[in-house]
């Protein structure tokens, strides 16, 4: 065995040790498909905040390739730049793992990719399902037509297509699995639309607090219900979905104690965190603040918190701890989803929440 083989197979057998893998195929995709072919350069980010490109050149470069990292591949939708705003990256092993496991595809199902990327996932489900199975779309096409090329260098030959992902892509329609490997505000209609009824669409919810993974069962038109996933999963939005960034506001303000810590709401390993971001809805979060785009913001001091604008964030997170707290402290599993024609909604027994 070379050493890109020896590196797959300890990739493959890590993420069946931690849990990310159970089926038999999923394991002998990622110890099959060589992610070193779809990672001939990738970014890392040091510790002085910039980013340093690699490439096979680099001495450490296959070790890295096959680490249970994320690594970042364009910045700004440019491939000539190096840093910025990652746009396109090949996720984090670990995750793909769980969202492929959640998938719960067999043999014969078709299934559509939305979010090409860098073409590994894409070659992974081939692997799995068969390549005539699969179909998978990215709106960059620059990225759609380097993933083509290496998944026909290494012997997969999906259905590739350039394309507004939030549409799917209905040619091949019906699909009985949707996978998202990019984030949504809210479940596009296409591709429950796309989905045959009993079908299952895997994505994240593109939250900037309390973000996750979750499993719809489509109805095959437009609408479904399902479950947030226990596992936390985290992508960069489909890019229609991206939310505008809210820096923290300066200006006449309140001041006062507080023994709740920031990173009880903003810490996605707290488990208030996922029903912090249904009680402050687009509220984003700093190293110490929290802010809203209508000019509410909050920063926190340790014993103290400032706030200004016109609501006061800190007050609406501690009395969402409160509800959190009188509900049982619900974890995100605990939260259903469910799609209507003309809402979507996250619900906890009799109580729901828009997206």
């Amino acid at each position: 065995m070379d050493d890109a083989g020896a590196l797959r197979a300890e990739l493959a057998n890590h993420l069946l040790g931690v849990g990310a893998l159970h089926e038999t195929k999923w394991h002998k995709a990622f110890r099959s498909v060589p992610r070193h072919e779809f990672l001939p350069r990738f970014y890392r980010q040091l510790h002085t905040g910039e980013w340093e490109l690699l490439t096979s050149t680099h001495p450490g470069w296959l070790e890295l390739v096959y680490a249970d990292r994320i690594w970042v591949t364009q910045f700004d939708g440019d491939d000539t730049v190096t840093g910025g705003t990652p746009t396109c990256s090949s996720s984090m092993p670990t995750i793909m793992a769980i969202m492929l496991e959640a998938l719960e595809v067999h043999n014969g199902q078709s299934v559509l990719e939305v979010g090409t990327g860098t073409g590994y996932n894409a070659a992974l489900l081939c692997h799995a399902v068969g390549s005539g199975n699969v179909t998978t779309v990215d709106v960059d096409p620059n990225i759609s037509c380097r993933a083509r090329e290496r998944l026909h260098d290494n012997g997969f030959h999906p259905t590739c297509v350039t394309g507004d992902g939030a549409s799917g892509h209905p040619a091949n329609a019906p699909y009985d699995r949707v996978l998202a490997t990019c984030s949504v505000a809210t479940v596009p209609p296409a591709w429950l639309e796309q989905t045959r009824p009993g079908g299952l669409v895997v994505t994240t919810l593109h939250r900037p607090i309390g973000a996750g993974l979750v499993r719809i069962v489509s109805n095959g038109d437009g609408t479904g219900e399902g479950r947030v996933l226990s596992e936390d999963g985290r992508f960069m939005p489909l890019r229609a979905h991206a939310l505008p960034t809210a820096p923290a506001r300066v200006g006449d303000h309140d001041r006062r104690a507080t023994t709740m810590r920031l990173n009880t709401v903003t810490d996605p390993a707290s488990p208030f965190e996922f029903f912090a971001g249904i009680a402050l809805p687009e509220v984003v979060a700093g190293q110490d603040w929290l802010a809203h785009s209508d000019g509410s913001w909050v920063r926190h001091r340790g014993s103290h918190v400032d706030q200004g604008g016109p609501r006061r964030l800190w007050d609406l997170a501690e009395q969402a701890a409160a509800q959190w707290h009188d509900l049982g402290e619900p974890r995100r599993q605990d939260f259903g989803v469910t799609i209507t024609a003309d809402a979507q909604h996250l619900t906890l027994g009799g109580l729901h929440w828009h997206l």
